[in-house]
């Protein structure tokens, strides 16, 4: 039996394989010490769009680091097969030679036959190669592509079943090892995650049926719902009478990262849980857990519409304007809101004509008595969540406005609010995102007709912002930016804002 440790490669989907240095020195060292035969120190790749860090592309000065760091270890790289060819190979792995041991290729089966050619590249420049293959829930539906694995036996060294979407179960994994035994002789091994909680029964099942390598990470940092967790391995195996394994540095290094996990968030969850059980995909339950903007219902209805060929699950009315407005006040979260409160008040007071447009629910118990119209740019689930922050209100001359029809997220509206739930027939000033609240409440504006939109509770972040909301802080420049664009619409934060090229006055200026 190995044990295949891919912390840095499967826990970069949270951190943009970007990692501390000194927590990676930690690491290195309790790898150092642990009986762990294989080290995934990352991917290696040509040059993709975008920011992706250093243990994405693995210069060779990271490797050489890192092979200094663990000597005994063999490091192995991996490859993402949809993005690399054969021709690829000699330029990209000739660095390689002096540090790393084996390079493994992760690959959907419909590309199985390309990527024996690129197996064939690889295993000519001496590294072992391992076959990464996913979608191992749906192979009972389709397993065709085993059927190419017949002379390989000197190409791959191991042939990976791996669990994408976290929803096998013990019975599965005896089930598609004896079926891929029936195809080939060469050695298996098993990269199990962890959506319904079955990594480690799954992994213990791997093994028994004659898996000879499996796949971990500390504390199962890794995509989504992350993966079996290299100390819960370690200690199942030191139960078992495994020998080698002391956890005085495995246990500095996981407090290091149990730190981590407190800011991004990996680990299971209902939506996960739900997408494991349907084999549904990660990576976009990924992105709506990590923007922390939508409840878990709306994620789990959204998957559900997935599952069932549902675009959405429901239409709503478009909402009629034949009124020019000439101001409209768009609120967000941030503390300038009750910061400047009783000018806020004031401010509302003096000019009732204007229209509120909330894009957030932090602060809206503030609003119970303010006279003016207003209006709630909502997404997922939110109209139950402002129901409970606006309790005993009367919420029948407040209008409630939701993206364009179909709703990625599907819709889930409580019954109070329905008589003024409306849609936007579309968002056409900005392509940075369709279900943002911003980019809702803007829209209204426009669709108003407005001459000034004025702003209050966007302050921006500062530099040290949790990195989980960075994607958002993000969307919110990119939809200013668009705003900004447009002429004849007068913008101006009312407080002080970090966003850029969002221009601001102070809101006691406008007092009379």
């Amino acid at each position: 039996m190995k044990i295949l440790d891919c912390t840095l490669r499967d826990g970069g989907y949270y951190t943009n394989w970007d990692f501390d240095k000194d927590l990676v020195k930690t690491y290195c060292k309790s790898m150092e010490s642990l009986p762990i035969d294989y080290v995934e120190i990352g991917y290696r790749s040509i040059t993709l769009e975008g920011y992706l860090g250093e243990y994405f592309y693995c210069p060779e000065f990271v490797m050489k680091e890192l092979k200094e760091l663990m000597p005994s270890k063999k490091l192995v790289i991996i490859l993402n097969e949809k993005d690399i060819r054969a021709s690829h190979v000699p330029e990209l792995l000739k660095p390689c030679l002096e540090y790393i041991s084996m390079v493994r290729i992760a690959l959907d089966p419909v590309n199985f036959a390309r990527a024996i050619e690129l197996a064939k590249a690889i295993k000519k420049m001496g590294f072992e190669v391992a076959f990464n293959v996913m979608y191992m829930s749906e192979w009972k539906e389709d397993n065709s592509f085993l059927d190419l694995l017949e002379g390989l036996d000197n190409t791959i060294d191991y042939f990976y079943m791996v669990d994408s979407f976290g929803g096998v179960f013990e019975e599965d994994v005896t089930e598609i090892i004896d079926l891929v035994k029936s195809k080939t002789n060469v050695k298996l091994g098993f990269h199990g995650h962890n959506n319904l909680e079955m990594a480690l029964a799954n992994t213990i099942t791997a093994l028994s049926e004659g898996c000879e390598i499996v796949d971990a990470t500390i504390t199962g940092m890794g995509r989504g719902a992350g993966n079996l967790r290299t100390e819960l391995l370690l200690t199942y195996l030191n139960s078992k009478g495994y020998e080698g394994i002391t956890f005085g540095d495995l246990s500095s290094t996981v407090a290091l990262f149990e730190d981590m996990k407190r800011d991004y968030g990996w680990g299971t969850n209902l939506p996960y849980m739900f997408s494991g059980a349907y084999s549904l995909p990660q990576k976009q339950v990924m992105e709506w857990v990590g923007m922390n903007r939508y409840p878990v219902a709306s994620i789990v209805n959204a998957l559900h519409n997935k599952k069932s060929s549902v675009d959405d699950n429901l239409s709503l009315p478009n909402l009629e304007n034949n009124v020019k407005n000439k101001d409209i006040l768009i609120v967000g979260g941030g503390k300038s809101v009750i910061e400047n409160k009783q000018a806020l008040r004031v401010f509302l007071q003096q000019n009732k004509d204007l229209k509120v447009i909330h894009t957030g629910l932090k602060y809206i118990s503030n609003f119970k008595k303010v006279e003016n119209d207003q209006y709630y740019a909502l997404v997922g689930f939110e109209g139950q969540k402002l129901l409970d922050a606006v309790e005993g209100v009367d919420v029948s001359n407040k209008k409630f406005i939701y993206p364009p029809h179909p709703r990625k997220m599907g819709t889930l509206i409580p019954k109070e609010t329905m008589p003024s739930s409306y849609e936007l027939p579309n968002i056409d000033f900005t392509k940075a995102s369709d279900d943002s609240p911003l980019a809702i409440a803007i829209q209204l504006a426009i669709n108003f007709e407005v001459d000034n939109v004025y702003f209050i509770g966007f302050d921006g972040y500062d530099t040290n912002i949790n990195k989980s909301q960075f994607k958002l802080v993000q969307e919110n420049q990119n939809v200013f930016i668009d705003l900004l664009k447009i002429e004849n619409i007068e913008v101006r934060s009312l407080t002080p804002s970090k966003y850029e090229k969002l221009k601001y006055s102070s809101i006691y200026s406008l007092l009379k």
